[in-house]
């Protein structure tokens, strides 16, 4: 799924959404800096000179201010189910889960104990046969194995959905973690080892024992990061598409029992298979009978102590966050117990507890204005092809039926799931959390075969953020988002069109970028372009991909979200305009109406991060720094240089042969 924020963690308040000053806080402006050399500086400097990133957090800005409040609203709901005696159904799971969590002197009377099953099945392992036993029984909780079995679209007959096999097994964040020898690389892996280390003496291990074990762990990824597909490769749906029977994979890969997993799964062995990574599955299969038992043992007990320390106790969360927070993403502190309780909830009970948050915090008029903005934003992106003279009439036929086909999801989902199957103990966390999780698994599991359900919402209601999905052409806008400062029923229209409308646009846009390019109106990807148009549209993604590329990012990475993003301003700017019905747009506090939507889209993007964190989404993530994300955008669109009065020469203009433009 394609996602507007993917891993964005950001905080604070810089655009007050009232209807009296039009959306713009002037305090938060830089006037040092002129909005032609740098826009993104000129919106936000003052407000981030004033707010430097806390201790608790990898990066800070705009988005967090959201994040946090939703949180606090979850919170709120959360401790009222807790303390409620007469709570029943949904109400009673989320609060006694929440208890559970925040039960921290159960959780660390009980130590490492909660592991404890699954690693007495290790420690048993004496025999290849012991070994694939165990990982089938692994493979029930869906988080273990190298290789993990899962539900996904058919890529060839999108409303149907088959299994995917995906490549895991990674501790590190990326394949390329393992593998460059830049000095910072190698420091992180250094880092890693000492984790690693630290995590097995928490064990019991003595310490020259854990130390080789962790060297052992190293290893053993290095070799699955070797077969990894990098993750440029697997944006493309043409190289991560592999469909075959449960037959072929016996073949290519016949040392693990498939038919023992899928069964144990309930999957049915005429449901066809994607195997994402052949290359993969067929290291993991050499490796079961290559590998020593004992790497494969000291790998599994470091699977599980991993995956579980920060749900164990203090001593086993402190190492976890010293290397997956502090280390790799530059985080200080910690935050306080309750914000990850209530992350937990939402992501394991999501339905449960969004329901609740909706009845609170999202009127249906909300609903109403979000969906009128929508249409008004798909209207503009038609016009956008229709007036897109480099198109054929075959293909902008094509483009016009699939963008008619868009269906979005706003607030919450048609349907809300029940969650009876969970079984609380607050006195068990991790036996609590286990429960979710394997009931989430057998919802998932369960519509292998069948036909995929457009009704999911994809996200949970309080979700700060927005997505697209090529293989159900579905937007989705959850009730998180839809909020000030994104969307508010009082802002001007200038605000809301430059805020909300560009995330709007943008998961528009995702369903014509060189990813979402490659499916048809049905979510099939299948080439619906002529060869010619084809061909334009690549030189079209190549400008935005090497603009980023120069900036520092892997522009072949970022290039979907980057054309998301220049897409998203046009539709949303010509839906503006489109609302002023041809009058004027009021000049307010200075501003006019194009200055503010500018802004307004600008202050989206007020955020700064920490070095490690930065380094971490150039390395992962496919969206652009904040800063390049406005800017970028901004450089390559006139009506942006108009409002502003930028001139050839000024660094928020590129030269005009140079201006990257979609339709």
């Amino acid at each position: 799924m394609r996602t507007f924020l993917q891993i964005l963690a950001l905080t604070g308040l810089c655009l007050a959404q009232t209807a009296n000053n039009g959306g713009i806080d002037r305090g938060a402006l830089d006037t040092t800096c002129k909005p032609c050399d740098d826009f993104w500086r000129y919106a936000n400097g003052t407000y981030i000179d004033k707010h430097p990133i806390p201790a608790q957090y990898a990066r800070w800005g705009t988005f967090t201010i959201l994040r946090d409040a939703n949180a606090e609203r979850t919170k709120t709901i959360l401790e009222a189910a807790a303390a409620n005696p007469a709570a029943t159904g949904n109400e009673k799971t989320v609060g006694n889960f929440y208890a559970s969590c925040m039960n921290t002197a159960a959780i660390d009377a009980l130590g490492a104990k909660p592991i404890e099953p699954e690693m007495r099945t290790i420690g048993a392992i004496q025999s290849r046969a012991d070994l694939k036993a165990a990982l089938l029984g692994f493979e029930r909780q869906g988080n273990m194995n190298p290789v993990g079995i899962g539900g996904q679209p058919d890529q060839e007959n999108a409303s149907q959905t088959i299994v995917g096999l995906r490549a895991g097994g990674l501790s590190l964040p990326e394949r390329d973690y393992y593998l460059k020898d830049d000095e910072r690389s190698k420091a992180i892996r250094a880092e890693f080892l000492q984790y690693a280390t630290r995590m097995f003496g928490l064990l019991g291990d003595p310490a020259a024992k854990a130390s080789a074990e962790a060297a052992s762990v190293l290893e053993f990824e290095t070799v699955f990061a070797r077969a990894t597909m990098n993750n440029i490769d697997s944006r493309d749906p043409y190289k991560r598409f592999h469909k075959m029977s449960l037959a072929d994979l016996n073949k290519l890969a016949p040392d693990y029992d498939w038919n023992a997993a899928f069964k144990s799964l309930n999957i049915a062995d005429s449901v066809p298979v994607n195997v994402s990574q052949p290359d993969f599955v067929k290291m993991f299969d050499a490796q079961l009978m290559k590998a020593p038992l004992d790497t494969w043992k000291t790998w599994l007990r470091w699977r599980v102590a991993d995956e579980e320390a920060q749900f164990l106790s203090k001593t086993f969360y402190d190492a976890w966050f010293g290397f997956h927070r502090a280390v790799l993403t530059g985080v200080k502190a910690q935050q306080p117990r309750w914000q990850m309780c209530a992350s937990l909830a939402d992501g394991q009970l999501g339905d449960a507890l969004g329901r609740l948050f909706v009845e609170k915090h999202f009127p249906p008029e909300a609903k109403r204005r979000m969906t009128e903005l929508v249409e008004n934003l798909r209207a503009s992106l038609r016009d956008e092809l229709q007036d897109a003279d480099w198109l054929e009439p075959a293909t902008r036929a094509n483009a016009i039926k699939k963008l008619n086909a868009f269906e979005a999801h706003i607030g919450y989902g048609e349907k809300w799931r029940d969650f009876a199957a969970v079984h609380v103990d607050r006195g068990e966390f991790l036996t609590s959390l286990e429960s979710a999780r394997m009931e989430n698994r057998r919802y998932g599991l369960a519509r292998i075969g069948q036909k995929v359900d457009r009704t999911q919402m994809g996200m949970t209601p309080p979700t700060v953020n927005a997505s697209y999905s090529p293989p159900t052409n579905i937007i989705t806008f959850p009730a998180g988002i839809l909020q000030p400062p994104f969307f508010s029923m009082e802002a001007d229209d200038a605000v809301n069109y430059g805020a909300i409308g560009a995330v709007i646009g943008h998961e528009m846009g995702h369903g014509f970028d060189d990813q979402g390019s490659k499916y048809d109106a049905e979510g099939n990807v299948k080439n619906w372009w002529t060869d010619q148009d084809r061909a334009r549209f690549e030189v079209r993604a190549a400008c935005v991909t090497n603009q980023f590329e120069a900036t520092g990012h892997k522009g072949k990475l970022v290039t979907g979200e980057a054309m998301g993003d220049l897409g998203g301003i046009a539709v949303a700017y010509k839906a503006y305009h489109k609302a002023l019905n041809g009058s004027p747009a009021p000049v307010i506090d200075g501003f006019t109406g194009d200055q503010r939507f500018f802004l307004a889209f600008a202050r989206v993007w007020a955020d700064q991060s920490r070095p490690e964190q930065e380094r971490l989404q150039l390395a992962t993530d496919p969206h652009p720094l904040s800063k390049y994300r406005a800017n970028n955008t901004l450089e390559n669109f006139p009506p942006f240089h108009q409002a502003f009065n930028c001139k050839q020469g000024d660094p928020m203009v590129r030269p005009v042969a140079q201006q990257c433009k979609l339709w």
